[in-house]
């Protein structure tokens, strides 16, 4: 039996889950779950890294005093954004949430030095405002004396492996989504870097997932009153971890991740990189084994969580259960959003922000939770079915399956009527992707799990999937 250790940071909840391989099966074990809760101060949203550090080493003491045989840790996060280190390793601050607002309109300011299109060819990375490309520059032209401190730029995953080894890298499928790597070499673009007058020396070596960041150092060691315990590096963007994790067949199923985010795309060998997927603005992330993740960012179940914590707040009391029922009782069914729209991406008040939509698109107003809720669910798989439509334009497959994973296929309202509007075969599972996906890379780099396709196998085999037909 070899015993791992997967944590799993969300934007909004860590975990720490135990993954046990007995050579056929991968049984998962939660020992320990966190809020991870952003802090607004200053007039910027910060992630409370401090904190998450602290639960990190709390999950650790707990899976060591349950299981004395931990073969290996492994940590996946979401992208983007990230800290910088002092000469003496000190974080010099919190590192900034990708939804705060330094980086609006600075878009607009590095396409005066260098073209998007430009960009685009090299990077392969979608058009975002949050991307760590215009974080950077945002540090560049508003916290300058912060970045003339800094000598090394660590991504949130890198930040947690280098705390507990004393080991700098920049782990790869973090890094290809910071439109900063240069998608066909694998490399840091330095020529981009420099065009705008970015440190490229404080980033730091590739590493690829599946190999040995370092092992615990000694101060780690004796705080936790572990073994010299080895840390891997996975795919420690999520969503890497996340498709990793999919038993995906044959080459015309895509995957949809469904959680804060939804992602939507195909794996793929090489990045596509052309007109099409420029126009369409697709990206080209990196993946475990030198797969390239083809694919579209959505604006996701984080809508859903914000509509619950504004009507808790504001209402009444209600569950995700209680949403699902308003939602499939709602007289009027007529109501959509664009999920994609900015009054959406940290909004004060959804429910506002919803009724405000839609009247101002000609729809009337929702009177009330049902009808705000269908406008998320219409709005959600109504973009699903586009970019799929764009997908297949793109690549020229056609989609017969979509693999849906993460904490949207607990929802099988959004399963249903995904299949119901793509037309499309909705097979579900696994829940846990990312955690598979993030065990498989640690068995891997353990010597336990020869291919990317064998790991696949072993999920398959460890878990309950479900299928969704399209209704007429």
């Amino acid at each position: 039996m070899k015993v791992v250790l997967s944590f799993d940071f969300g934007a909004s909840s860590g975990r720490a889950i135990i993954c046990k391989y007995d050579g056929e099966k991968i049984e998962l074990e939660e020992i320990h779950r966190f809020p991870n809760e952003p802090v607004s101060i200053g007039g910027h949203l910060y992630w409370d890294f401090l904190r998450l550090f602290h639960e990190l080493k709390i999950g650790i003491k707990k899976a060591k005093v349950k299981y004395n045989n931990i073969s290996s840790i492994g940590i996946d996060t979401w992208a983007v954004d990230y800290g910088l280190l002092d000469e003496n390793d000190n974080l010099i601050s919190n590192p900034i949430h990708y939804r705060d607002t330094r980086t609006n309109n600075i878009i607009k300011d590095i396409e005066k030095i260098v073209p998007f299109e430009d960009i685009y060819k090299s990077t392969g990375i979608q058009y975002l405002e949050f991307n760590t490309l215009y974080q950077f520059y945002s540090d560049l032209k508003f916290r300058n004396n912060l970045l003339k401190e800094a000598k090394f730029l660590l991504f949130i995953p890198d930040l947690f492996n280098f705390y507990l080894t004393g080991n700098k890298y920049n782990e790869y499928t973090n890094a290809s989504t910071t439109q900063m790597l240069d998608a066909k070499s694998k490399n840091w673009d330095f020529k981009l870097l420099d065009k705008l007058g970015l440190p490229s020396s404080i980033l730091q070596d590739i590493i690829m997932p599946g190999n040995v960041w370092g092992t615990l150092s000694k101060e780690i060691q004796a705080e936790l009153e572990a073994p010299a315990i080895p840390v891997i590096a996975v795919g420690s963007h999520d969503t890497a971890s996340a498709v990793a994790g999919i038993p995906l067949e044959g080459e015309n199923g895509v995957y949809l991740i469904c959680g804060t985010w939804s992602l939507l795309g195909i794996e793929r060998k090489n990045p596509t990189i052309n007109e099409a997927s420029l126009k369409q603005n697709f990206t080209n992330e990196g993946g475990v084994y030198g797969t390239i993740r083809f694919l579209k960012n959505i604006n996701g179940l984080w809508i859903l969580q914000q509509l619950k914590k504004a009507w808790c707040e504001r209402v009444e009391e209600i569950s995700f259960p209680d949403i699902i029922k308003a939602a499939k009782a709602a007289k009027n069914t007529n109501f959509i959003i664009d999920p994609n729209d900015v009054a959406f991406m940290a909004p004060l008040n959804i429910i506002e922000e919803i009724k405000n939509y839609c009247k101002r698109n000609g729809q009337g107003t929702p009177l009330n939770l049902g009808e705000i809720a269908i406008s998320v669910y219409n709005g959600l798989t109504n973009e699903f079915n586009k970019v799929i439509e764009n997908l297949e334009g793109v690549t020229g497959i056609a989609v017969e399956t979509i693999n849906l994973v993460g904490g949207g296929i607990q929802d099988e309202l959004l399963c249903q009527l995904t299949a119901d509007i793509t037309g499309k075969e909705v097979i579900t599972g696994p829940l846990e992707a990312s955690v598979f996906g993030n065990a498989i890379m640690q068995l891997k780099a353990l010597g336990e799990i020869g291919s990317l396709k064998e790991g696949r196998e072993i999920i398959k085999r460890s878990i309950e999937m479900k299928e969704y037909i399209p209704r007429l």
